[in-house]
C-alpha cells in the first residue's frame, strides 16, 4: 500500500463539487468510563491543547488524570445524556443538515455538507473520505468556534491538514478563521438571549461565560481574549445594554497554570455582592449546548449562584440548531466561497 490515497476511478470524471466540512469538539461514545477515558485521552493528548512538553506531560496524563478524571466526568456526561446520545452530537449533527438543505437550496447538487469531530468520531478522515467519493475537489472548514484560538480552531486546522497530507489529489481548500464579529451571527446570539428574557418574564443583567485559556497562550499570540471581548460589546450593544448591564468571565480551567479571568464562579459571587440578585448567563464560545454549560453552567453555578442569595438564573440556551442559527452560519459559508460558484 502507497503512502498517498487516491482515487483514479475520479479521473476525468465531470462531476466537479464543493465539500463543506463543519467540525466541533467531540464527545464520548458513551457515558461510561472507558469511552470517556478514550475521548479524554485524545483531546488531553493535542499539543494545541496543552502544550507542555510529552515527557513532562503524559506520565501525569495517563496516570492520576486519566485514571480518575474520567470516573467524574462520565457521571456528569449522564447526567445531560439524551435518549438520541449526546447533545453536541445531535445538536452538530441537526445543525449541519440545516445547512446543507439551505446551501442545497442556493445550490443544488454542486455542494456537499458533512460534519466531522476533532476527537473522537465521526473523524475528520472519515468525513473527507466521504466528500472526496462525493467528487469534491474544493473544500472549505468550517470550525463551530465563533472566537478563534489555536486549542479549538487551530486543533481543527491540524487535524483535516493531518489527513489531506496523505491524499494524492489535495482539494482545494479554505477555513474559516472566526466569525465572531460577523453580523448576522452576533444578531442570532442577541436574539438568543432575547427570547430568553421574554420567556423569564424580564431582563437581567448579562453575563457571557466563554471557556477558558491558559493567559501564556494569549501573550504568545492568540487572539482569543480580544474577539471574546469584541463579541461581547456586539451583542451588548445590540440588546441595547449600558456598561454596568453586562460582563464577562471566563469558565473550565484545568491545571495548575494560570488562566484568563475573571471565573464564572467568582464573578457571579462578585455580583452578589453588588447587590445583583438577577442574572442570566449566555455563553457564545460554544455553538451548541454539551457538558460546559448544560452541567458546569446549568447545574453547578446555577445551583452555587442561588444558594449564595440569587433570586433567578437564567441559562441562555446555546443556538444549537435553531434555525437562526443555521441561517447565519449559510451566509459565512456563502460569503467564503467567492470565486467558486458559477
Amino acid at each position: 500500500m502507497g503512502r498517498y490515497r487516491g482515487l483514479p476511478e475520479l479521473i476525468g470524471s465531470p462531476t466537479r463539487r464543493i465539500g463543506v466540512l463543519v467540525v466541533n469538539l467531540g464527545t464520548p461514545e458513551r457515558p461510561s468510563y472507558g469511552p470517556v477515558r478514550r475521548y479524554l485521552g485524545q483531546f488531553l493528548r493535542d499539543r494545541r491543547v496543552i502544550e507542555l512538553c510529552p515527557y513532562a506531560w503524559w506520565p501525569i496524563l495517563f496516570g492520576p488524570i486519566l485514571t480518575f478524571r474520567p470516573f467524574r466526568s462520565a457521571a456528569a456526561y449522564e447526567d445531560i445524556w439524551t435518549e438520541r446520545g449526546s447533545p453536541l452530537l445531535v445538536y452538530t449533527e441537526g445543525l449541519t443538515r440545516k445547512v446543507a438543505a439551505l446551501l442545497e437550496e442556493r445550490l443544488g447538487d454542486e455542494v456537499r455538507v458533512t460534519f466531522a469531530m476533532t476527537y473522537g468520531e465521526p473523524s475528520a478522515k472519515q468525513a473527507i473520505d466521504t466528500l472526496f467519493r462525493e467528487g469534491v475537489d474544493r473544500l472549505l472548514v468550517l470550525p463551530l468556534y465563533p472566537q478563534y484560538s489555536g486549542t479549538t480552531t487551530g486543533a481543527v486546522f491540524d487535524a483535516v491538514t493531518r489527513v489531506l497530507q496523505r491524499w494524492r489529489a489535495v482539494p482545494a481548500l479554505r477555513f474559516i478563521n472566526d466569525y465572531h464579529a460577523d453580523p448576522a451571527y452576533v444578531n442570532a446570539v442577541a436574539d438568543r438571549v432575547e427570547r430568553s428574557w421574554q420567556e423569564a418574564g424580564q431582563r437581567s443583567h448579562l453575563l457571557f461565560s466563554y471557556h477558558g485559556i491558559p493567559v501564556k497562550y494569549v501573550d504568545k499570540g492568540d487572539p482569543y481574549r480580544h474577539q471574546v471581548k469584541r463579541m461581547s460589546e456586539l451583542v451588548a450593544a445590540r440588546l441595547g445594554l449600558g456598561s454596568d448591564e453586562w460582563s464577562i468571565s471566563f469558565q473550565s480551567s484545568f491545571g495548575p497554570v494560570e488562566w484568563l479571568q475573571p471565573f464564572t464562579d467568582q464573578k457571579l459571587q462578585e455580583l452578589l455582592g453588588r447587590g445583583i440578585r438577577d442574572v442570566t448567563v449566555t455563553a457564545p464560545s460554544f455553538a451548541v449546548d454539551c457538558l460546559e454549560t448544560l452541567e458546569e453552567i446549568g447545574f453547578e453555578y446555577r445551583e452555587m449562584y442561588l444558594n449564595k442569595g440569587g433570586q433567578s438564573f437564567v441559562l441562555v440556551p446555546a443556538l444549537n440548531d435553531d434555525d437562526i442559527h443555521a441561517t447565519a452560519l449559510t451566509d459565512i459559508v456563502l460569503r467564503n466561497l467567492g470565486g467558486w460558484l458559477p
